[in-house]
């Protein structure tokens, strides 16, 4: 074996002063306590040995091979380090940019290991009987740890570390010899991977086990710290999209990591993410993590809810003017605000914003002050061809409010006939396409809403005055639920264009009515005061 081969070497390690070498592929000796490579190689003393030295290299090739037949040893760490690794790859071929690999996800996934005393620690935990070093030199196979540029400091995130971390994290910075895989023996019958029944096994309180969903969590983190311009909904797109390895993300693997047993039951996923489930893992990654409050998110970010919203109305084909009443409501509820939007999870009470449902919910909020959406004030007019009006100075009026009105039938009605494109489509940011060129689709993006809008001394209100509120009464705050959603107790019209948009985004329809009913809940606060005040008023009727 490699290592009684260097047994002759005897000098201490620079590094750590210990007497235990190994051999590099190259031929160069490596400490084993703490992989630090030198620059002294073994040498051949004997030139008669030459030709004997070389049919010893064929037969340890020949070796090599027999174990690769059979597999390294390697951890269930290493093989979501692997998932994790093809997945920010992706993200970068989708043009995020390379500090998201190599500075970020990368820091994240170090500090889970470090913070699951699973590597970059004093003493990690023991798998199999087995010494602790044996998983760090195992993690340094993979493609990620093997390249020095991505062993970048940890405190590079303002990560404070106990004094014994820090030592350790410090001796990573070095890049890893290859090392050679142990004896085949010690790999478990269940399971390719050395710990796979421990690791299903394993219910250790404090500790975030890494499941396939919790991957893209990470990744979502990266995204979110980078400000990048992909949604959580874009993320799961593009992953049903095939754009970024999810299902059978193990098929990527090196052909020496073997999977079967209860590798199966870690890394094999039987069904797309779902969006709440992402988002919650997130949460609950960034809090085991302790991560600082992230990058603030100002208007001029991707994901304010007044850029956001833009790019959805033009998703929908809206009007372009109505992104100032958007940006209106955004002013007057305050989720435009940084410290409501930026993501905190060491605060008291660690939430997000759902960026994208939020952009969404508010655009809803905004057609239902120029349509209602009661199946009464957008549909009056439909009910005969010729629209109807009580005099002539009326007769405009009418008639721009009859021709809005189907072009936005029209609108809804070639969204709800587009049939899907069966081929794998290029990643775009956009679902529909909306040209003026196309005479198939009409363009409604540079339309005027001046049939419903009144001009109110310098500025523009809306003919309709009335609303209704989605939710009357909020859920107690012990409710895993904000509020319910049922279909029956509301207008087609409001459950159209919420089966539209959660199409858009592929989430439930009641997640999307819950952001809309909060950003009402801001917007109306007198509204939902006298509301509360009459029922408390009725409470005390009752008791006398």
């Amino acid at each position: 074996m490699e290592l009684e081969e260097a047994k002759e070497f005897k000098e201490r390690c620079s590094q750590c002063a210990a007497i235990s070498w190994g051999l590099t592929d190259e031929g160069k000796y490596y400490c084993t306590s703490c992989h630090n490579v030198t620059e002294r190689s073994k040498e051949v003393i004997n030139t008669e040995a030459i030709p004997n030295a070389k049919i010893k290299t064929i037969n340890r090739g020949l070796r090599r091979k027999r174990k690769c037949e059979k597999g390294w040893d390697w951890f269930v760490c290493e093989g979501f380090q692997h998932i994790l690794y093809q997945q920010a790859e992706a993200l970068k071929a989708l043009g995020v940019g390379p500090e998201l690999k190599d500075e970020v996800l990368h820091n994240f996934w170090k500090r889970y290991l470090q913070k699951s005393k699973q590597a970059y620690c004093k003493n990690p935990i023991y798998t199999s009987g087995r010494k602790t070093k044996v998983l760090e030199d195992n993690i340094s196979h993979s493609d990620w740890a093997s390249e020095p540029e991505l062993l970048s400091d940890v405190n590079c995130l303002s990560f404070v570390e106990s004094g014994a971390e820090s030592q350790s994290d410090a001796q990573t910075q070095k890049s890893f010899p290859l090392t050679k895989a142990s004896q085949p023996e010690s790999a478990s019958v269940c399971s390719g991977s050395l710990d796979g029944v421990e690791y299903s096994e394993r219910k250790e309180k404090g500790i975030l086990k890494m499941t396939v969903p919790r991957t893209l969590a990470f990744c979502y983190l990266s995204l979110l710290w980078q400000r990048e311009t992909i949604t959580l909904s874009d993320l799961l797109r593009f992953v049903e999209e095939d754009h970024i390895p999810y299902i059978n993300a193990f098929q990527h693997f090196p052909e020496e990591m073997k999977l079967y047993g209860r590798d199966k039951g870690i890394f094999t996923i039987e069904s797309w993410p779902d969006y709440e489930e992402i988002h919650k893992n997130m949460i609950e990654v960034a809090t085991f993590l302790d991560l600082p409050r992230f990058p603030d998110i100002t208007e001029a970010c991707y994901l304010h809810p007044s850029v956001l919203s833009m790019k959805y109305l033009m998703e929908v084909n809206l009007p372009d003017e109505m992104h100032g009443l958007t940006c209106q409501v955004v002013k007057m509820t305050g989720i435009g605000e940084a410290d409501f939007l930026t993501f905190d999870p060491i605060a008291k009470m660690a939430k997000t914003v759902k960026y994208d449902i939020q952009a969404v919910a508010v655009i809803i909020v905004v057609l239902k002050l120029l349509f209602l959406l009661d199946d009464n004030l957008e549909w009056y007019m439909w009910k005969s061809e010729k629209p109807l009006y009580h005099s002539y100075i009326d007769r405009p009026v009418v008639y721009k409010r009859r021709e809005m009105v189907v072009n936005l039938q029209k609108q809804f009605s070639a969204l709800v006939d587009s049939t899907p494109t069966v081929e794998k489509k290029s990643p775009s940011s956009f679902q529909f396409n909306w040209t003026k060129e196309d005479a198939d689709k009409t363009c409604f993006h540079g339309h005027s809403l001046q049939g419903i809008l009144i001009k109110k001394g310098q500025s523009l209100i809306t003919k309709n005055s009335l609303y209704w509120l989605s939710t009357q009464k909020f859920c107690k705050s012990y409710c895993k639920h904000v509020t319910t959603y049922e279909e029956s107790n509301f207008s087609l019209s409001y459950q159209f264009v919420l089966n539209l948009f959660s199409f858009l985004l592929r989430i439930k329809t009641s997640l999307l009515h819950e952001e809309v009913s909060l950003i009402e809940k801001k917007l109306f606060k007198k509204k939902y005061s006298e509301t509360k005040q009459k029922s408390s008023r009725s409470r005390k009727v009752r008791r006398h």
